[in-house]
């Protein structure tokens, strides 16, 4: 096993340009909407982004994310906090786990990946593991690119930074472990800590890994060939052994591209914000809520698991009535029928509604039917059901 030394600094003339319209400009602005300079900015991961692409119709989140701003405090300051991220156990059972597969510069890592590839096991002293420390997340970055530049043979990269431009903001993210093969391309690895049982594991868990994964294999264009399969290592069956598995990313890296290419430029959506708005959080109640309000948000209920303003959005969308808090597949179903109010008004087969004109009021009206009928038959009056009826069930749906 060796290692190599790279230059510690970037060469001059690498930053970006400034202007009154460029990058430094937004950076400004960004700053100003975290509540000034001097308020730490959050960085924006693999998991925030994986899960913006999966909502690039929530500007709320892509501009507090793009921002650094510290949703957890926004959230706690509004009164609805969110019990968001793993616990401090998980934390340092992962890292343990990390540790441990990483031993040796990542000899376990290797022997697991050419298991699954078939190539053939190196030689440990024939794998190069560059040292990638730096002063700040460009240094890093920079680091990282060089060595992947340089790379020739195997090499493993143990936690690089790479850089991805997002809506007009850049993300440093932070791969577990990236293995460059003898033939020059890369495999994504990830590390998690959730256990692979009896040869599987838990389907949301993997997919969020592979969502992740296809966010570094974005960052990666340009710079190495990154292989259509990622390597997830996980425990084996809750010991500390590890097991792995190769994750699919074809599918998911094109959806991901496409996802967030569709994100609004971060100076666009600020550009419509009142002035003088910004979210720290220890400005007034009043006026926080007033500065979180004035950007749309598209709640739904995927975002309870991954966003920490989840709960005030929902609080926000039951509120007005909104039938995508009942989830995304019954919004879809309902068609133009975007409230409760209107679902209730459809189901109900008064000819003077405008709701009642909908293609799905029919369908509605006949599942309001049905779930009379049944209450009736349980022993409710038919008359009772009609009042007690909290809702309208979706087409193709039982009403709850």
């Amino acid at each position: 096993m060796t290692c190599s030394s790279l230059p510690q600094q970037p060469p001059q003339g690498t930053a970006p340009a400034t202007g009154p319209d460029g990058p430094q400009a937004t950076v400004q602005r960004l700053a100003e909407l975290r509540g000034g300079p001097g308020v730490p900015q959050r960085p924006l991961d693999a998991r925030a982004l994986a899960a913006l692409a999966a909502n690039p119709g929530c500007r709320r989140r892509a501009l507090l994310d793009g921002a650094g701003v510290d949703k957890g405090a926004v959230a706690q300051a509004l009164g609805s906090p969110a019990p968001f991220g793993q616990s401090q156990f998980a934390l340092v059972r992962g890292n343990v786990f990390e540790a441990r597969v990483k031993a040796d510069g990542g000899e376990v890592l290797l022997a697991l990946l050419c298991e699954h590839t078939g190539a053939a096991r190196p030689d440990p002293a024939e794998v190069t593991v560059p040292q990638l420390t730096a002063d700040g997340p460009a240094g890093r970055a920079y680091r990282t690119r060089q060595a992947l530049a340089e790379a020739d043979g195997w090499t493993l990269l143990d936690h690089p930074l790479l850089s991805l431009e997002v809506a007009g903001s850049t993300a440093y993210l932070e791969p577990d472990a990236l293995a460059v093969h003898p033939d020059g391309t890369v495999t994504i690895i990830e590390i998690k800590s959730f256990p692979i049982l009896d040869g599987s594991a838990e389907p949301v868990k993997v997919g969020a890994a592979a969502r992740q994964s296809a966010v570094y294999a974005l960052a990666l264009e340009g710079l190495r060939t990154v292989r259509e399969s990622a390597l997830l290592v996980c425990p084996k069956d809750f010991s500390n052994l590890p097991a792995a598995g190769l994750l699919p990313l074809r599918k998911q890296i094109a959806a991901t591209r496409r996802q967030l290419r569709r994100l609004t430029r971060l100076e666009e959506i600020a550009a419509e914000l009142p002035e003088g708005v910004h979210f720290a959080p220890d400005q007034e109640p009043a006026a926080l809520t007033a500065a979180v309000e004035s950007v749309p948000a598209a709640y739904a209920p995927e975002c309870l698991s991954t966003c920490e303003l989840a709960f005030h959005c929902r609080d926000r969308a039951r509120g007005a009535g909104d039938v995508v808090a009942l989830g995304r597949a019954v919004r879809g179903e309902l068609g133009g029928l975007g409230t409760v109010g209107d679902v209730l008004s459809a189901a109900s087969g008064d000819p003077e509604s405008t709701a009642a004109q909908d293609p799905a009021a029919a369908v509605l009206r006949r599942a309001a039917a049905l779930r009379a009928e049944a209450l009736e038959t349980a022993g409710m009056p038919r008359a009772r059901a009609a009042v007690e009826m909290p809702g309208a069930a979706a087409p193709g749906t039982e009403a709850r």
